[in-house]
């Protein structure tokens, strides 16, 4: 009888041990969590803080009761293991209960410990009204701060995910707002001019949104309340309020009754280290395509360990409950003798940011160019579905992809509705090795309550394919603010666009539907720059001019992607 250990709950440790019992109705199984809870939805965590999951209780997703009735699995909650003897084959625990401690043995042992919330060394950081949100407990507290200090202003740090459902959450509870992100936007899985679709919205909810702004320092202003009783007696001092003052690194000082730290998370290696375990060169737990660690009895999932990056082969950490569930599977599954591997993480998510959604997978530019990946980009901005039925949305759609041979290196979307589905669609294109070559010939459901006929996608293709082929010459947003004297910039829509919508300065106005009479104004001397509001009618005049002796390059995406750029 072969006796599993496990050390963490929530997605890879509770996946893990499911699947161990319906592979073996004789083993021995064990998990240890040393919090109180060791199956939720830390995922759901923001958004029962928000209003939207009113039920506490639908966050709890097993108890240690619900796991022994189903799967007969010995969970042993605020039980913390201190310390693994892999030559004894054993782990020392401590019943945080009552303070004793035992050994227990094992034939093999998986590590799910997660990882923990990033808190640099701030002065003044840890004050009791300074929070990181990791599990149920933290969840509690701040509710717990919201409803005692009565908050009407608090403070986010980190444009993540965790920090932009904070953001919302604590909009949608009536307390005004400041987001702090160090870096030049938020949601750093996607470029920054796609981000910026996300500051528009961002600000138009009313958020004090300030990228490029670090923490520097915390100074906390406490407040006794004191409450008197029936007989007008002051009575103990029931809890203790305040403010905070925030030095920010530009100079300025915020006063805030609240701060959200979420600048990011770290894995949790302290067991793993001290047992002598390979430590990856990003500081996650080193394991092999069969969620091995360098100790064959010892597997290891979910954000604690590098994974293999789908796209470069390199190792990288993506701390996502997808991997984390699937991981913990296959580790239980190679438990058992079987010959499962892990074939890699694209890094598909998604986030909610007020009406928008915002998703991605796969590569960005950054990663790219760090990884020194050559790519080509395109970008498309088409309705979610049939544009003559109601409710249509704009889909803002990027698309990176390998000049060579089509392969498609990333994705990613914004808008309001039908993201999840583009890059779902993405994220399996991706998966089954497909070129931008084979996206043109995807067949997707069509009917105008859903979809087009031409859906995103297969226009995104179409473009990336007319670069391929030599039919267009791309210039990029960032590119059109530095031509030359050799180049003239042409923008062909109409008059009204303009007017009400907004140009580049020094374009030339002519529309595309005269462009063919009026083209003996342009100059052949010099390359033409065509832009329109999404790049579809730019490319209808590419085609006339370069058909006409021309030379010229249409920008991709039109000015939506240069204006929201610039966002």
């Amino acid at each position: 009888m072969k006796k599993v250990l496990i050390i963490g709950g929530v997605a890879g440790g509770a996946s893990a041990a499911a699947r161990a019992r319906r592979l073996s109705e004789d083993a021995e199984i064990i998990m240890f969590e040393r919090g109180e809870y060791v199956s939720f939805a830390n995922c759901g965590l923001p958004y029962h803080i928000g209003g939207d999951i009113t039920q506490r209780s639908a966050l709890v997703l097993q108890t240690p009761e619900s796991f022994k009735a189903r799967f007969n699995v010995d969970v042993r909650v605020m039980n913390e293991v201190t310390c693994i003897n892999r030559q004894a084959k054993s782990v020392t625990v401590k019943n945080l209960l009552n303070g004793t401690e035992y050994d227990e043995s094992y034939d093999v042992l998986l590590l799910s410990p997660g990882a923990a919330p990033i808190v640099p060394p701030i002065p003044g950081i840890d004050n009791p009204l300074t929070h990181s949100l990791r599990n149920i407990p933290d969840m509690d507290r701040i509710i717990q701060t919201i409803q005692m200090n009565n908050v009407e202003h608090a403070t986010v740090v980190g444009g993540g995910f965790i920090g932009l459902e904070m953001m919302e959450s604590l909009h949608q509870l009536g307390i005004k707002t400041t987001l702090l992100e160090l870096a030049q936007q938020v949601m750093t899985p996607i470029d920054r001019e796609m981000a910026g679709f996300a500051h528009v919205e961002i600000r138009q909810k009313g958020i004090d949104l300030r990228l490029s702004t670090a923490l520097s320092a915390v100074e906390y202003l406490p407040q006794t309340h004191i409450e008197s009783d029936a007989a007008g007696e002051d009575t103990a001092h029931r809890h203790i309020a305040g403010h905070l003052a925030l030095s920010l690194s530009n100079g300025e000082t915020l006063k805030t009754d609240m701060l959200i730290m979420a600048i990011g998370v770290k894995p949790e290696t302290s067991l793993a280290r001290a047992a002598g375990l390979d430590i990856g060169e990003l500081g996650g737990i080193h394991t092999n395509e069969m969620m091995q660690t360098s100790d064959p009895a010892i597997y290891a999932v979910g954000d604690a360990v590098e994974d293999k990056d789908f796209v470069t082969g390199q190792q990288t950490l993506v701390p996502l409950a997808g991997p984390a569930n699937r991981q913990g599977r296959m580790a239980a599954d190679n438990m058992f003798g079987r010959n499962e591997t892990y074939q890699g993480t694209q890094g598909t998510a998604i986030c909610k940011i007020f009406d928008l959604a915002v998703a991605s997978t796969g590569k960005n530019e950054q990663q790219l160019q760090r990884a020194n990946i050559a790519y080509q980009k395109v970008y498309v901005h088409t309705a979610s579905h049939a544009s003559y039925y109601p409710g249509a949305e704009i889909v803002s759609f990027k698309l990176l992809f390998a000049p060579s041979s089509g392969k498609i290196l990333g994705a990613q979307a914004v808008g309001k509705d039908g993201i999840d589905k583009r890059i779902d669609v993405m994220a399996v294109a991706q998966r089954a090795g497909m070129t931008v070559e084979q996206l043109q010939h995807l067949e997707l459901t069509y009917a105008p309550p859903f979809g087009s006929a031409k859906d995103v996608i297969n226009q995104a293709a179409f473009v990336a394919n007319n670069l391929l082929k030599g039919d267009l010459m791309a210039i990029h947003f960032d590119e059109v603010d530095n031509l030359t004297d050799d180049q003239l910039l042409l923008d062909v829509r109409n008059p009204g666009e303009l007017k009400n919508g907004g140009y580049i300065e020094g374009a030339v106005n002519i529309p595309v539907d005269e462009l063919r009479d009026r083209m003996d104004e342009l100059p052949k001397d010099k390359e033409i720059v065509i832009y329109c509001q999404v790049g579809l009618r730019g490319n209808v005049a590419y085609r006339q001019l370069v058909n006409c002796g021309y030379k010229a390059r249409n920008l991709i995406g039109g000015y939506r992607t240069y204006k929201f750029a610039k966002a």
